[in-house]
C-alpha cells in the first residue's frame, strides 16, 4: 500500500518540525509556504522544557545550542542605560528570564528545514485557497499549483492564520492590546551581550538584544486602544513609532533611526483559544491553534512539543479522528498552562504614569536584592514557565500505512 499523503500550510517552527517527525513515521508530507523563501527575519525565542527534550530526540539540540545568541541575561536599565536590576540568564531547561537555550527564530527555521528537506516535499510562493473534505480525503486547491488530494491536513500557521477560518470559522483571538515592532539594526561599542529593557511610561517599552550575528535586535513596544494598527501599511506604522517614541531616552533615537532602513516586522499580541482544533481531516498546530504569546515565553515550546505529539498520534493510529483527538487531549491541559499569564501581565511591565514605573523599578530592585534572593530564586519564580508541565510521551516512529 501506498503511504498516507499529509499537506502542513507553514514553514516556521512547528510545520517543519512535524515534517520530519512524519516522514521519518513513514508519511509523505508535502509543507507549503506562501511566502517564497524560507523567512530569516525575527527575534529571539527561547526552548525551554519539554522543547528542548524534543531538539533531543531529533538529535538537533547540538546544532541549536552552536547558534545560540550567547545572551548573558536580563537588565532593566533607566533612561541613561544604567541597570536598575540584573537577572542571570537560566541554567537549566525552564528556569531565567534569558532562557539557557535561546536562538533567533530564522536559525531555528533553518535547522528544521534543513532536518528535513531532504524527506519532506517544501512548495514556496503559494498558499491554501479551499478545503473539501469528504471524510476519506481532503481535496486542496491552491492559488498557484494544481489541486491536490491528501490522507490529511495540518494549518500550522501563525496566530493570525488565514487557512484557519476554513477549518474553525469565526475564531474570536483574546487580544491583549499590546503592540511590538522589532527591528534590526548595526551592533556599536555600547552594546553587550545582556537583554536590555527601558520602562518607559504611557505603556511603552523599549529593548535591545544581542544576536549571533553581529548585530542588534531592537524592539519597541506600546499599549494601544485602537484596533487593527497591525493591518496598517510600512510608513503609517513608522510614522505612528515615531511620534510614539519620540520624548524617550537612552537609545531609542538610535533605533528611531534606523526604522528606515532596517527590516521591520510589526504585531498585534494576542492569545488563540479556540474550543477545538480540529475538523474532520484537517487540524490546526501551533500558534494558529493555542498561540500563548510572546509574553508566555512559551510559543517556541508548545509549537516543538504539538509537532512531535501531533506526529506521534498519527504514525500510531490509522484513523486521523482518533489521532486528533489523542493529540488534542495530551496537549490541551499544557497549552492551558502555557497561555495563564502571571496576574497583572502583559499590563504590569508597561505602566501607564511615571508613579507606577517608579513603583514597578522598587519591586525589580527588591527582586534581585542580596537580602530577598537568600530566601529563594525570585527570578526563576518571575520568569520562568511552566515549560516542564508535560511528561512528553515516548513514541515510537515507525512507518505505517493507510489512511
Amino acid at each position: 500500500m501506498s503511504s498516507p499523503s499529509i499537506l502542513i500550510s507553514g514553514a516556521s517552527i512547528a510545520g517543519p518540525a512535524l515534517a520530519s517527525w512524519l516522514a521519518q513515521a513513514g508519511w509523505d508530507a508535502t509543507v507549503v509556504e506562501r511566502f517564497d523563501r524560507l523567512r530569516d527575519e525575527g527575534q529571539n525565542i527561547d526552548i525551554r522544557g519539554s522543547g528542548r527534550e524534543v531538539l533531543r530526540r531529533m538529535g538537533l539540540e547540538d546544532a541549536v545550542r552552536a547558534a545560540h545568541t550567547r545572551e548573558t541575561g536580563l537588565d532593566f536599565v533607566d533612561e541613561r542605560g544604567r541597570p536598575l536590576a540584573r537577572f542571570a540568564a537560566g541554567t537549566d531547561d525552564t528556569s531565567g528570564g534569558t532562557a539557557e537555550l535561546e536562538i533567533l527564530r530564522g536559525r531555528l527555521g533553518q535547522i528544521l528545514y534543513d532536518h528535513s528537506s531532504t524527506k519532506a516535499a517544501y512548495v514556496f510562493g503559494d498558499q491554501i485557497t479551499a478545503l473539501h473534505d469528504d471524510g476519506h480525503g481532503v481535496d486542496v486547491e491552491f492559488l498557484h499549483g494544481s489541486a491536490r488530494r491528501f490522507d490529511a491536513v495540518v494549518v500550522a500557521e501563525g496566530l493570525r492564520s488565514r487557512t484557519r477560518s476554513m477549518v474553525i470559522p469565526d475564531v474570536r483571538l483574546r487580544e491583549l492590546g499590546l503592540y511590538s515592532a522589532y527591528l534590526t539594526i548595526p551592533r556599536t561599542d555600547a552594546d553587550d551581550n545582556r537583554w536590555r529593557w527601558l520602562i518607559c511610561d504611557r505603556g511603552r517599552g523599549v529593548t535591545l538584544r544581542p544576536d549571533d550575528v553581529g548585530t542588534i535586535r531592537a524592539g519597541l513596544n506600546m499599549f494601544g486602544s485602537v484596533r487593527g494598527l497591525d493591518r496598517l501599511d510600512r510608513d503609517e506604522v513608522v510614522t505612528i513609532l515615531r511620534a510614539t517614541f519620540d520624548d524617550v531616552g537612552w537609545e531609542t533615537p538610535r533605533i528611531l533611526d534606523a526604522l528606515d532602513e532596517a527590516p521591520l516586522y510589526f504585531e498585534a499580541l494576542g492569545q488563540a483559544r479556540l474550543p477545538r482544533w480540529s475538523r474532520g481531516r484537517v487540524v490546526l498546530l501551533g500558534d494558529a491553534a493555542y498561540c500563548a504569546s510572546p509574553i508566555s515565553g512559551m510559543s517556541t515550546t508548545l509549537a516543538l512539543t504539538g509537532a512531535y505529539v501531533l506526529a506521534g498520534e498519527l504514525a500510531h493510529h490509522t484513523d486521523t479522528h482518533t489521532a486528533f483527538a489523542r493529540y488534542e487531549a495530551i496537549m490541551r491541559p499544557f497549552v492551558g498552562r502555557a497561555q495563564q499569564l502571571r496576574p497583572g501581565l502583559p499590563r504590569i511591565l508597561f505602566p501607564r504614569t511615571r508613579r507606577q514605573r517608579s513603583l514597578l523599578w522598587t519591586g525589580l530592585r527588591t527582586a534581585t536584592s542580596p537580602l530577598v534572593n537568600r530566601l529563594g530564586d525570585v527570578s526563576g519564580g518571575l520568569f520562568s514557565p511552566p515549560a516542564d508541565a508535560l511528561r512528553l510521551p515516548d513514541f515510537a516512529m515507525t512507518a505505517r500505512h493507510g489512511g
